[in-house]
């Protein structure tokens, strides 16, 4: 643990690109088999389920601090994190102190011995062992145990760096390693020596890593020639992979989830592809001729059992954008073009529509493209798709070949109503933040965000936040509402759960509105008018 501790620290405080891979590939070229694997479980951000909720340490820590409750609670609003404020009021060392009463043990043992037995465990048995864990680990090791016990652990790397180290250490093709850390897998030694010698990502239900597109910022004339590029809608749906090999039909999810009993339509049709055969492309909630919203492909998702009244509701299907395996043989690094012109013949031959191919938008210049993009919305979908047709199939985001050229989002301005700390190295500032529209006379909370600001509007709304709070909920502080932000997001769609009776997807900060008043934020009637027309827009 004390090394991975180590590793953690660097990951976590620096920004070097290099140096984040050179300390991966030097804690896992000296790591035993079992913590490697364990520590690439952790470093990817693959999470156990949770050991023990934060409400019983939060009151083991009252017990144990030694100090007034109340300064307990001072001390954890202000750090914002309950793992680092356990560390710090708790264990005997300092922060950043190496020097423990008790043994090492091993990363590995600590999960098989210790975390992963939790579970079996009565809250008191559990309370005894942690509060002595508490009470010996040096301040580092605790921070990242009660992390891992609680399923909050975020690590300051990519998951993109951490097969870049093992690429870099196994000396291997990074697609081979990011295809062997798809899906469920188990952290043993077993899973670390099969990927050593590349055998890890052989069983027949095994998917490969998706690529994945980046945003379109220049001018779509930078690209060059028209005709070198394949156009198509960007599907507002659930990216997935279409498995076919030794007689089984499996369908992933971009998220590496299985979601085959999800779509039984769309597996049922997947039974007619040839064994050896994977398909790329998205799946959708479909009626008719058309695209239904995002909003209703998730209450397929969300229900535990599929009824024949919401199979008929909201029925699926799979737009095909690509084939990477065809007659059991990876047809990733050929061309695009020669993909597409496969993928055609496959679906051909295929009598059901739950799978079709995602059609090319054949309007032969960027300027008539542009014109078409414009009624995205119209369409039900979220822009454009642009793909170089010379392209092979990579892993990842890999800028240059692949781009969404998406619309406009929509935007509205919000108040500043609540402010929580963040994580990581943000921990002790207040960067997750709660907006709210007018209702009338009251402020109704629509949309939370955290991403958008500039580290110097962090650090000016941190401050301001501290010396405006109103009221305190653990460590969530609701501020006077009078700063302004217009936020853009995605899509909206009517819920039950909030409040506010709607919810927004992907919402983000795009500016602080210092040029407005809280008056003059929008309102509740403005964003169901935005609900209204895009549901006008389905029919």
């Amino acid at each position: 643990m004390r090394r991975f501790a180590d590793l953690f620290e660097t990951l976590d405080t620096t920004t070097s690109t290099r140096a984040k891979i050179d300390a991966m590939v030097d804690y896992f070229r000296v790591a035993d088999p079992a913590d490697a694997a364990w520590a690439v479980y952790i470093l990817i951000g693959r999470r156990l389920k949770r050991s023990v909720g934060p409400a019983l340490l939060h009151s083991w820590l009252i017990e144990e601090a030694g100090l007034p409750g109340w300064l307990v609670e001072e001390t954890y609003g202000s750090i914002g994190d309950l793992a680092e404020t356990v560390a710090l009021l708790v264990t005997p060392d300092p922060p950043h102190s190496c020097s423990s009463p008790t043994p090492e043990l091993r990363l590995r043992d600590w999960f098989h011995e210790r975390i992963l037995r939790l579970p079996s465990l009565n809250s008191e048995e559990k309370r005894h062992l942690i509060v002595g864990w508490w009470r010996v680990l040096p301040y580092r090791e605790c921070f990242l145990v009660n992390k891992l016990l609680t399923g909050s652990l975020r690590v300051g790397v990519a998951r993109i760096l951490v097969t870049r180290a093992l690429a870099e250490l196994f000396d291997q093709p990074r697609t081979s390693v990011e295809r062997a850390l798809i899906g469920a897998w188990d952290p043993s030694p077993e899973f670390w020596e099969a990927m050593m010698r590349d055998e890890s990502s052989t069983a027949p239900t095994h998917p490969y890593p998706f690529f994945l597109a980046s945003p379109l910022e220049e001018s779509v004339g930078a690209l060059g020639s028209r005709t070198d590029w394949l156009a198509e809608w960007k599907w507002d749906g659930i990216r997935g992979q279409i498995v076919r090999r030794a007689g089984q039909c499996t369908l992933w999810s971009r998220g590496e989830e299985i979601i085959t009993d999800r779509f039984p339509e769309i597996v049922a049709a997947a039974a007619a592809l040839p064994d050896g055969t994977v398909l790329d492309g998205e799946v959708l909630a479909w009626q008719g001729e058309r695209v239904l919203p995002f909003a209703q492909l998730q209450q397929r998702i969300g229900r535990r059992k599929l009824t024949q009244k919401i199979l008929k509701e909201i029925p699926a299907r799979f737009k095909a954008y690509d084939i990477l395996e065809w007659n059991a043989e990876d047809w990733r690094t050929r061309p695009l073009l020669e993909r597409r012109a496969q993928l055609q013949i496959v679906l051909g031959g295929l009598a059901s529509n739950e799978i079709d191919i995602s059609a090319e938008l054949l309007q032969d210049s960027w300027e008539a493209l542009a014109v078409l993009r414009e009624s995205a919305r119209t369409q039900g979908v979220e822009g454009l798709m642009l793909k170089a047709l010379n392209s092979s199939y990579g892993s990842g985001r890999q800028r240059g070949a692949w781009w969404k050229w998406k619309i406009a989002p929509f935007v509205f301005d919000g108040v500043l109503l609540y402010a929580s700390p963040g994580h990581g190295r943000r921990s002790n500032l207040y960067t997750d933040y709660t907006f709210g529209v007018w209702h009338g006379e009251v402020l109704v909370p629509v949309a939370k965000a955290y991403s958008g600001l500039t580290d110097e509007e962090i650090r000016t709304l941190d401050k301001w936040i501290r010396g405006h709070t109103r009221e305190k909920f653990g460590n969530v502080r609701s501020v006077q509402p009078v700063h302004v932000f217009e936020l853009a997001f995605e899509g909206i769609a009517r819920s039950l759960r909030h409040k506010s009776g709607i919810a927004l997807r992907f919402p983000r900060i795009k500016r602080w509105r210092t040029d407005k008043r809280a008056g003059e934020a929008d309102t509740l009637g403005n964003l169901q008018a935005v609900l209204e027309q895009q549901q006008r827009n389905v029919l």
